[in-house]
């Protein structure tokens, strides 16, 4: 009876010790995927800037079909990346994720010339807060959020299909309530996602699935704040 008595702070201590490994070992996986996503939004950012300060470059792009495939080639990045992480190197998934990152800052260009500076970044830093909570709410919470995903899924198709019919509409009433769901969809698929890549970091990996895991999270994530920051930025953006 002493002697198990007396075992009983050693096991306490091993699994706490266990614990606080399983802990920074998740923190540090969550602050990989963080990075990425932070790095790519920077890369967006100033491929965006620079392109809309080249009005030679903006006409050669938005003047002319290239721009069908700016507006689309990120999304068959996307797809592409989504589908065949799994069987990609390492570096050719990193590579694909800065190319996309890129891809995306010439497309999203257009918004330095339709809104004014200062709309673009006080609703990036608004953008900014929102995805702050609800990723923290998504990484803290025991609520399971799986049908809660399933279903804000289900919204973001319908708004991947109204987006596309809108292209050839041109309806600003649909446009505007295409944006309207999208604040809601994109701000709970936040919270989901980062759920998702907690849980995941829980499955037994080496480590170059892993790294590979962390990009395809940082992906998900990204899409969600660009998404979530376009969906703002056309409903409270201020037009020059």
């Amino acid at each position: 009876m002493s002697q198990g008595f007396d075992n009983q702070p050693a096991l306490r201590g091993a699994r706490v010790a266990e614990q606080a490994g399983i802990d920074l070992g998740l923190r540090n996986y969550m602050l990989r995927v963080y990075n990425y996503m932070a790095l790519g939004l920077a890369l967006t950012g100033l491929v965006a800037f620079y392109a809309a300060e080249s009005p030679g470059l903006m006409m050669a792009i938005f003047g002319s079909p290239l721009k069908w495939l700016v507006m689309f080639a990120p999304l068959g990045m996307v797809v592409f990346l989504s589908a065949r992480i799994g069987s990609l190197s390492t570096g050719t998934a990193q590579l694909l994720f800065w190319a996309y990152a890129g891809l995306m800052g010439l497309s999203l260009s257009i918004f330095f010339l339709v809104f004014t500076g200062e709309s673009v970044a006080r609703l990036f830093f608004i953008t900014a807060s929102v995805f702050g909570a609800m990723s923290l709410y998504g990484y803290t919470t025991h609520k399971d959020l799986t049908a809660f995903g399933s279903f804000l899924t289900m919204g973001l198709i319908g708004i991947v299909i109204a987006s596309l019919v809108n292209l050839f509409l041109h309806s600003s009433g649909m446009q505007m309530l295409i944006s309207t769901v999208g604040v809601v969809v994109f701000t709970g698929l936040t919270a989901y996602d980062t759920q998702q890549i907690k849980e995941s970091y829980f499955e037994s990996d080496g480590q170059e699935i892993a790294t590979k895991k962390a990009i395809l999270g940082a992906l998900n994530l990204y899409l969600d704040f660009v998404n979530l920051f376009i969906s703002l930025l056309r409903i409270f953006g201020d037009r020059r």
